[in-house]
């Protein structure tokens, strides 16, 4: 088995970056216009993206491997960039950002209380819900400044899933294997309680958006199943292009 090649993923991230540098940012002075609870709902996500992955970047820095290290570093800066990207959004709304939300202080303290493995688990917690709700946020409004940021956001988070289901899969295939299917059991029941608590509280946001809670729910459970198989199957080569078979596709219908 050879480990999955990370200086082709660090490729892609630089790629991705010269290209974001060539488009430019989204013309602010359009403003942006949406329904309350929307904002309220987009407040409370740009806390989520916004932080320096200090304890990420240390666990990947004793990891053993360079080329996942600075690849890491290249993905916390993309996570960076889109909590810039909501703020700014914000303010063409004419609304302020959030100084934190509770529910993301608990996030960040449970993954820096854990291994790199138990905490890239947690954090593909947030990036299925990432992205479930940003593919809503894009085709369920119609400011044109809104759709544009959310499409750039989820077009990141779809490389990012596959990008942590690779390092995953290396560090599954040193994990015990009795302990391997017990462990990402634990991690789908989490990811559904999480899933739950969002889609409760973000619930008129989503709404408004067209999407009702269970179908919110039922459609990030169906990415975990793909999850877990390219997990538990020994990478053999970088990143293919698309999602390297790491994520279900989610219609983009609206629900009713």
């Amino acid at each position: 088995m050879r480990r999955s090649d990370f200086a082709e993923w660090t490729r892609r991230f630089e790629e991705e970056g010269e290209r974001r540098t060539a488009l430019g940012d989204p013309d602010w002075r359009r403003g942006a216009t949406g329904h309350p609870a929307v904002w309220a709902s987009v407040q409370r996500f740009q806390v989520g993206e916004d932080g320096d992955g200090a304890g990420l970047l240390a666990k990947a820095g004793r990891a053993g491997d360079p080329d996942y290290a600075r690849a890491a570093r290249l993905f916390v800066a993309e996570e960076q960039n889109h909590a810039r990207l909501l703020a700014r959004l914000l303010a063409s709304a004419g609304l302020p950002t959030l100084a934190g939300h509770w529910s993301d202080a608990v996030f960040v303290r449970l993954r820096r209380l854990l291994g790199l493995r138990l905490e890239l688990l947690v954090l593909m917690v947030a990036e299925l819900i990432a992205l479930r709700y940003y593919r809503a946020l894009r085709d369920g409004t119609t400011d044109p400044l809104t759709t544009e940021v959310a499409a750039r956001v989820l077009a990141d988070e779809e490389r990012h899933i596959p990008f942590h289901c690779a390092r995953l899969s290396d560090s599954f295939a040193e994990f015990p294997r009795p302990l391997r299917h017990p462990l990402l059991l634990l991690w789908r029941l989490l990811l559904l309680t999480t899933s739950l608590f969002v889609a409760l509280d973000h619930g008129r946001a989503l709404h408004t958006l067209g999407v009702g809670r269970a179908r919110f729910t039922a459609d990030v459970m169906a990415t975990a199943g793909t999850a877990v198989t390219a997990i538990l199957t020994p990478t053999t080569d970088g990143p293919a292009q698309g999602d390297g078979g790491c994520l279900t596709p989610v219609s983009d219908k609206p629900a009713a």
